[in-house]
């Protein structure tokens, strides 16, 4: 419930800020564009502009990028304004190379990203260049898989100064109990969750129309999803030591505390 009304007071203030940007001109909808002007005057004056709003977008787009691949719909205001829902998900650990190193210790990823947003996206001198700032509710589920030094019977991570090996150790392997070495700690995967429940992102762009309906766009900008909390999982008999010293390598690394946004995609304008 506490998620719903965040997520509802700062839907209220984008709305907000995007109408004082609107120009202060006399509102009416019009169905070609697909615009209404003054929308903060054109929803206390009735609830049936308000209605032909929401009925009516300016624009429907398809998106792939960092945050995923999706979809938005956008509602005009004017024609430097707009307000857009949309969604960006699926599994895109490939995009951000598809591993990481904490510390020493390197590790394969995983992902399912589900991002819904809301924001406002600006274009301040009324032509192809844009602006945008909104936020995201992330829902992402990062799995993470450690991957072992000198494969094989010898296996190990290197974690805090020590080897926790996966196995127990043959006589020739480096085994050191004065540096805390530990054997028999098995396979290691951890599960990463970002701690914002609500990430606020900021972009700049391009958007230019190619025909009078169909245009493309590109964003660079950044999310910030805040610090990570690992649950880590060591199968091994001797692994319970493992799993805290690596939960704190990794929270210690904050795994894309801040989001890159790159998206690329295509626009229907109504």
């Amino acid at each position: 419930m506490k998620l719903v009304k965040l997520t509802a007071v700062s839907a209220a203030v984008l709305v907000s800020t995007a109408a004082m940007a609107a120009e202060p001109v006399a509102y009416g909808y019009n169905e070609d564009a697909g615009v209404v002007r003054n929308t903060t005057g054109a929803v206390v004056g009735g609830t049936k502009t308000f209605f032909d709003t929401v009925t009516h977008p300016a624009a429907v787009s398809a998106e792939v990028g960092t945050l995923g691949y999706g979809a938005n719909v956008a509602w005009g205001l004017n024609d430097k304004t707009e307000i857009q829902a949309g969604w960006a998900g699926g599994d895109v650990a490939d995009l951000f190379g598809g591993d990481f190193d904490a510390n020493d210790v390197n590790y394969d990823v995983d992902t399912d990203f589900s991002n819904p947003y809301l924001g406002v996206q600006l274009r301040p001198a009324a032509n192809w260049f844009t602006v945008g700032a909104g936020i995201i509710v992330p829902d992402n589920d990062i799995t993470a898989t450690a991957n072992a030094e000198d494969a094989g019977e010898n296996g190990y991570y290197p974690v805090d100064g020590a080897r926790y090996y996966v196995g127990t150790p043959n006589a020739d392997a480096d085994f050191d109990l004065t540096r805390g070495d530990l054997a028999e700690v098995g396979s290691v995967t951890a599960e990463l969750e970002h701690r914002n429940k609500l990430a606020p992102y900021a972009t700049i762009g391009f958007r230019p129309n190619i025909t009078n309906n169909f245009g493309v766009f590109g964003e660079l900008g950044a999310a910030y999803l805040g610090k990570t909390t690992a649950k880590v999982n060591a199968s091994g008999a001797g692994g319970a030591l493992a799993e805290e010293k690596i939960k704190q390598e990794l929270e210690d690394e904050d795994y894309l505390e801040w989001m890159p946004i790159v998206k690329l995609g295509a626009t229907y304008r109504f």
